[in-house]
């Protein structure tokens, strides 16, 4: 017994905010340098009551509307976030009630970043491989807007808000062929946000504002990224994992169909198609449109490709995640 994904829908905010407005609201950033590395033009940002639980209610709507029967086909619930509405319950338990889902359902919910997706479709596998569901509902949602100082230009210019909804069934054809995860524990402060835990309660000291060496604007309550840092290191290793996960199943760049990286910046992108030898036309890019979300970004790379028909039933995919831990993790699939 395998997994396919059976099905994909996504919500986004309903504000959009463009490179023009950010460069009307800081008139001293170079914005022009800015939307070049970053590859982001637009992004949808989640208003100021607005929640993680919220998108993903709208992205399952999305994704069950109209089929009583989908609805009544789910044994569990897998939420992703780093956003989550309480220290306690789990958003799934919000999704489980909102959805008037039986009490057999299972939910729980995983905090993992940018890699969240891949590890969520083994998490599934996991489950369904040991017959004790058939159809998970796989949620990823994050709003990172809120963790982002507004004058932090490294953060602010990449990130998007958005959930994305996914029925992970059973099936009895290929399915996941192979993946690889891996972890760089040592690198966690390479993009934390250091208060707010029990560690470092917020206090009025957490609130201090200051500027980086890089010159970008927080406090100990935002996101802290090492941008370059990140980049350097997912540069560097990413493409080792994706390499040796082909070899070891004897495949070559020319028989993926398509290669699904995680949306973080352009320039991560771009390095990693240089250092893997992927043609531009076996890759496909939504980052200008909607920015980097985080768990959410591979599943609406998924959803927008198969809208642009370069996406098919049946095709050989490679997806990679990579981010927040440090974490990453690569699958080869069939679609």
């Amino acid at each position: 017994m395998n997994i396919k994904i059976s099905k994909i829908s996504y919500n986004l905010p309903l504000k959009i905010v463009t490179n023009k407005d950010l460069q009307e609201e800081n008139p001293n950033w170079n914005m022009e340098k800015l939307s070049e590395k970053s590859g982001v033009f637009t992004r949808y940002i989640a208003d100021k009551n607005e929640t993680a639980f919220d998108l993903a209610c709208k992205a399952c709507d999305k994704l069950l509307i109209g089929d009583d029967r989908l609805k009544e086909s789910i044994d569990g619930i897998i939420f992703c976030t780093q956003s989550p509405d309480y220290i306690m319950p789990s958003n799934s338990f919000l999704i489980h009630n909102y959805l008037n889902l039986k009490q057999t359902v299972f939910a729980f919910d995983f905090n993992l970043a940018c890699s969240g997706f891949i590890y969520g479709l083994l998490i599934a596998r996991g489950f369904i491989e040991t017959s004790l569901a058939s159809n998970i509902l796989l949620i990823t949602g994050d709003t990172y807007s809120k963790y982002i100082h507004p004058q932090d230009r490294s953060a602010r210019i990449l990130f998007g808000d958005g959930a994305a909804a996914c029925l992970i069934s059973e099936t009895k054809d290929e399915g996941i062929i192979d993946a690889a995860l891996a972890s760089s524990g040592s690198d966690y402060n390479s993009f934390y946000i250091p208060s707010g835990g029990l560690r470092l309660p917020k206090s009025e000291k957490t609130a201090f504002v200051e500027i980086d060496e890089s010159g970008n604007t927080h406090t100990a309550e935002h996101i802290h990224m090492n941008g370059f840092g990140i980049w350097k290191f997912v540069a560097s290793t990413v493409p080792k994992q994706i390499i040796q996960l082909l070899e070891k199943n004897n495949y070559s760049i020319d028989d993926v169909d398509l290669f699904v990286f995680h949306q973080a910046s352009k320039m991560t992108i771009d390095s990693l198609m240089k250092a893997v030898k992927i043609k531009p036309e076996k890759v496909f890019i939504n980052m200008d449109k909607v920015g980097n979300l985080v768990s959410s970004s591979i599943p609406v790379v998924l959803k927008d490709a198969e809208d642009a028909q370069r996406l098919k039933r049946g095709d050989l995919i490679l997806l990679s995640g990579f981010g927040v831990g440090l974490s990453w993790g690569t699958i080869i699939m069939r679609y």
